[in-house]
């Protein structure tokens, strides 16, 4: 009889232990009372009835998933592959459990289909350089359909698009013409204002012929900083004028004579 006491209160002690549950402090246990939902409970140690109680541990940590490259036409029927990584974590366990059979798997996919319908709804300038707007847009669609799951969509990012190599040499060369346009247009427009410079410095200078000789000077500074052998001499324009009218003289008084 005593033995049988005995065995029953060991088994009493064990089942006893064996309802204690230990949660990290990134860990949750859903707890199911005969089939039923009871609560969240964690983390730490803790106690649940053996044989009645049943838990199923849920990581709330931030969790990554990588979206395979797809395959998509956006909406000025241009074919590209995209490819992005998905930030998300559990808010509330005991949804995450009930509502959706694996909340994993479903993340992903509705991740990307989300992910290849935006891209569908964007030009191919758009999805290059605009990709924020993009991921803002496939978070909120995607955060919104999950909220139900008691999970909560993080971060969106796009990864990388792929291009077909006929569209990339197409690219390379509109954006060569828009460069050599805008090259083109501010030459033009550097002589343009070149142009009006001069011209008013010819007027400055048919004012005052004092700045001709100046500017005169200023050449002959120019010239003698390079490393050369060659000397130039100005003569001022008013001394050839003088000489040429004392040549014009003395050949009229000659032919006076």
């Amino acid at each position: 009889m005593g033995t049988l006491i005995g065995a029953f209160f060991a088994f009493t002690i064990l089942l006893s232990i064996s309802g204690l549950k230990l949660d990290r402090e990134y860990q949750r246990g859903v707890i199911f009372r005969l089939g039923r939902t009871s609560g969240t409970r964690g983390p730490g140690l803790y106690w649940i009835l053996p044989i009645i109680d049943q838990k199923t541990q849920i990581d709330i940590r931030t969790k990554t998933v990588n979206i395979e490259p797809q395959e998509t036409i956006t909406a000025d029927s241009v074919t590209i592959k995209v490819n992005a990584v998905l930030y998300y974590r559990i808010l509330d366990p005991a949804k995450a459990i009930n509502k959706v059979e694996n909340y994993q798997l479903a993340v992903y996919q509705i991740a990307l289909t989300t992910l290849r319908n935006v891209v569908g709804q964007n030009i191919l300038d758009d999805v290059l350089q605009n990709r924020d707007k993009i991921n803002i847009k496939v978070q909120e669609i995607v955060d919104e359909i999950t909220e139900a799951w008691g999970v909560v969509i993080e971060r969106v990012e796009m990864k990388d698009v792929e291009i077909p190599a006929s569209m990339q040499r197409a690219m390379a060369k509109e954006a060569e013409a828009i460069r050599e346009k805008r090259a083109r247009i501010i030459k033009a427009s550097a002589e343009q204002e070149a142009s009006i410079k001069l011209a008013e410095a010819s007027q400055l200078i048919m004012n005052n012929p004092a700045a001709m000789e100046l500017r005169r000077l200023q050449m002959l500074t120019e010239i003698g900083a390079e490393n050369n052998t060659t000397t130039l001499v100005m003569i001022p324009s008013d001394f050839m004028n003088l000489a040429r009218n004392l040549s014009d003289s003395i050949k009229d008084k000659e032919q006076g004579k």
